[in-house]
C-alpha cells in the first residue's frame, strides 16, 4: 500500500475492490488489526487515534471461510455466542429473545434447530454474521462474502447487509469481481490497484469518474469488469491522482432518507409482544464515546469462569454427539486390546518368557503414545480456524478455552485407557493385585495425557499435512531412546542415562516395568524346567529389571518425572496458541527479528 486514504461511514455498505496482489487483502488485515506493524499511518474512529483493544471489542471480523461450530444447532451455537459476549448485561430470558429477533432479521428463523453442518453455503454465511451481531457490533469487516454462492444467494447476502448497514452499522467488505447488479447494490466502493487508490466513492458515480479520466465505458459493460480491463501503469496514475490517492470521494447528490433504526429488539420495541417487555440495552449500533475508559471496561463481557464453563459445556456437548468419532475410539481401545491381550496371554508370571511380559509393557507404552498424540494433530488444525475468529472477535480468552479443552478430553481418556487396560492387564495375566493394577493404570494414562500434550503443540504450530509429517518424526527418537540401555544390566554408560531422560516414553516404560516386578513381587513360575533344563534364570523378578538397566528405578520418580514432560508441553502449547493467535505479540517479535537481522 502506497499512502492511500479513505473513509467509512455508518450507515454505509462499503466494498473494497481490486485485481488479484491490488493490496485488497493488505488493506483488511490492517483494518482489522491483524497487522499493527511493519507500517506506517494513521487510523482514525470518531476522530481519535484507534484503540486497538477498545476497536477489537466493538468490531466484529467474518472470515471467508465459514467456520462454524459443529455438531450444534443454530439457536444453540446463537445461546452460546450470547452467554459469551453480553454476559451478565442480559438475563437468559432477554438473550433467547434477542436471539430470535436475529435469527428472523437474517431469515433463519426455520434453522434454529438444524445442525450447523446441514445447513446450506449460503445459510452458513448468515449464520456466521448472526453469531456477531449478537453483542451488535457497530463496525462489521468480512472477507470475501459472496465466496462460493450462487446468484441467489450472493444477492441476498448483499441485500442482507446493507439492511445491516442502515441500522446504523458501518460494513465493510472484500470483494473480488461483482456482477453489474451486484455492484450497484454497495453504497460505497473502495478500489485499489498496485497498492493504490483508483477510486473512492459511490458505485453510480464510477461510470462518469471514468469519462473525466478519458475513459468511456461502454453501455453494455460492468463498470467493475471495465476498470479492471483497462488497469494499465498510466491509467493506474491518471486515476490515483484524478481521487488524489483516496482523499476525494465521489458520492451521489443528497436525498432525504429515514436516520437508521435497528431492528434488534430494544426497550421500546413491541414486536415480540408483552413476553418480552425488556431488552438489550444499547440497540442502536454506533460507535460509544468511550475514549479514555479504564481498562477494566474493555476486558471480556464475562469472566474466566464464566467463559470456562459455558466452552466446557459446548465442548463436551460436542463431544457427546459426535456419536462417529466416540465410537470409533471405543472400537479401537477395545480390539487393540483384544488383539494385544491374545498375543501376550497369559506371560505375566512366566519365568521362562520374560522377555516376552517386556515386549508387552513397550507395546502398551508405544500404544498410548501413538494413539494419543496423532488424534489433536489432526484435529487441532480445524479447531484452530475456529478459535481464531471467536478469539479475534472477542468471545473470550486463550486460557479460558485451552484449559477447558483440555479439562473436556479428561473423562473419555481415562475411560478409554481403562477398558484397555482392565483387558490387556488381565488376559496377560499380570498380578491381580488392586494397587498394583492402580499404579499400571496410572502409569499408562499419564502417558497418555502427555502425548495428548505433545500432539497438542504440534497440531498448535503446524497445519493437518505438515503436522502429519513431524508426529511420526518426532516421535521415532523418543521410541528408540527408550530402549537405550536395555541388555547392560547395571553397566549402563553415563551419557546413556542422560539421554534416556529426554523420552517421556523412557519413563513411562520403567514406571511400568518396574510396577509389574518391584514391590514385592512374588517370585515367577518357572514352566518350562524339566530335568533336562533345571535351571530358571528370572524367576527373581528383580534380575530382569537389572538385565534391562532399570535397577534402582523407583516407579513414583518416573511418575513425577513424566508429569514434568505433562506440564511442559502443556504449557508449551498454551504459548504457542497465544502466538498464533495473538497478532500484535507475533507483530513485535517479528519486527525485532527483522531489526536484529538489519542491525547484522
Amino acid at each position: 500500500l502506497k499512502n492511500i486514504n479513505g473513509i467509512f461511514k455508518s450507515g454505509e455498505l462499503t466494498a473494497i475492490m481490486g485485481p488479484s496482489g491490488a493490496g485488497k487483502s493488505t488493506l483488511m488485515n490492517i483494518l482489522v488489526g491483524y497487522v499493527s506493524s511493519g507500517m506506517s499511518g494513521t487510523i482514525m474512529t470518531n476522530g481519535h487515534p484507534r484503540q486497538m483493544k477498545l476497536f477489537n471489542k466493538l468490531s466484529s471480523y467474518i472470515m471467508q471461510e465459514d467456520m462454524i461450530q459443529p455438531n450444534l444447532t443454530v439457536s444453540e451455537a446463537m445461546m452460546v455466542a450470547a452467554h459469551l459476549k453480553l454476559g451478565d448485561e442480559l438475563s437468559r430470558e432477554d438473550k433467547e429473545a434477542a436471539v430470535e429477533e436475529i435469527l428472523d432479521t437474517l431469515g433463519l428463523s426455520a434453522c434454529g434447530n438444524t445442525f450447523t453442518e446441514r445447513l446450506s453455503g449460503g445459510q452458513r454465511k448468515r449464520v456466521s454474521v448472526a453469531l456477531e451481531l449478537v453483542n451488535n457490533p457497530p463496525v462489521i469487516f468480512l472477507d470475501e462474502p459472496t465466496t462460493g454462492l450462487d446468484i441467489v444467494s450472493i444477492n441476498n447476502c448483499i441485500q442482507l447487509l446493507k439492511d445491516l448497514s442502515r441500522q446504523g452499522r458501518t460494513i465493510v467488505c472484500t470483494i473480488h469481481q461483482p456482477s453489474a447488479t451486484m455492484f450497484h447494490m454497495f453504497d460505497v466502493v473502495y478500489m485499489l490497484a498496485r497498492g493504490q487508490c483508483i477510486y473512492q466513492g459511490s458505485s453510480h458515480q464510477l461510470v462518469p469518474f471514468l469519462s473525466n479520466c478519458g475513459l468511456n465505458c461502454p453501455p453494455t459493460y460492468n463498470p467493475a469488469d471495465y476498470v479492471f480491463e483497462v488497469l494499465q501503469l498510466d491509467v493506474i496514475n491518471t486515476m490515483t491522482n484524478e481521487i488524489q490517492n483516496g482523499r476525494i470521494i465521489k458520492l451521489d447528490a443528497p436525498t432525504k432518507s429515514e436516520p437508521p433504526r435497528s431492528k434488534l429488539l430494544n426497550s421500546q420495541d413491541t414486536t415480540l409482544g408483552s413476553d418480552y417487555p425488556s431488552g438489550r440495552k444499547e440497540t442502536m449500533a454506533v460507535m460509544p464515546n468511550v475514549y479514555g475508559a479504564e481498562s477494566r471496561a474493555l476486558d471480556f463481557p464475562t469472566s474466566f469462569f464464566q467463559q470456562f464453563c459455558i466452552i466446557l459445556g459446548r465442548l463436551l456437548l460436542q463431544k457427546m454427539r459426535n456419536k462417529t468419532a466416540l465410537w470409533l475410539q471405543i472400537i479401537h481401545h477395545l480390539f487393540s486390546g483384544l488383539i494385544m491381550g491374545a498375543i501376550f496371554w497369559d506371560i505375566g508370571d512366566n519365568a521362562s518368557r520374560p522377555f516376552e511380559n517386556f515386549k508387552f509393557c513397550l507395546c502398551v507404552a508405544v500404544f498410548m503414545m501413538y494413539t494419543y498424540v496423532m488424534s489433536p494433530i489432526l484435529i487441532l488444525p480445524m479447531e484452530m480456524k475456529v478459535l481464531r475468529r471467536e478469539y479475534f472477535n472477542r468471545w473470550y480468552g486463550v486460557k479460558a478455552f485451552y484449559l477447558a479443552r483440555t479439562v473436556s478430553t479428561i473423562p473419555l481418556t481415562l475411560t478409554l485407557c481403562m477398558l484397555f487396560n482392565t483387558i490387556v492387564y488381565t488376559m496377560s495375566n499380570q498380578p491381580m493385585e488392586l494397587s498394583r493394577f492402580a499404579w499400571f493404570s496410572t502409569a499408562t494414562t499419564v502417558l497418555a495425557i502427555v502425548s495428548e500434550g505433545m500432539g497438542i503443540l504440534i497440531g498448535v504450530i503446524f497445519n493437518c499435512t505438515n503436522g502429519a509429517v513431524v508426529g511420526p518424526s518426532v516421535m521415532a527418537p523418543i521410541l528408540m531412546l527408550s530402549y537405550i540401555g536395555m541388555g547392560y544390566g547395571v553397566k549402563t554408560l553415563p551419557f546413556q542415562v542422560i539421554l534416556m531422560k529426554f523420552s517421556f516414553l523412557r519413563l513411562a516404560l520403567v514406571s511400568i516395568v518396574t510396577t509389574l516386578y518391584y514391590h514385592d513381587r512374588t517370585p515367577l513360575i518357572c514352566r518350562d524346567v524339566d530335568d533336562t533344563h533345571p535351571y530358571c534364570h528370572y524367576k527373581d523378578p528383580t534380575i530382569l529389571v537389572r538385565d534391562l538397566g532399570m535397577s534402582g528405578e523407583s516407579t513414583l520418580y518416573n511418575l513425577i518425572g513424566l508429569c514434568s514432560y505433562l506440564l511442559l508441553f502443556r504449557i508449551a502449547a498454551y504459548f504457542a496458541m497465544k502466538f498464533r493467535l495473538t497478532n500484535q505479540l507475533r507483530s513485535h517479535i517479528i519486527s525485532y527479528v527483522h531489526k536484529i537481522i538489519k542491525q547484522r
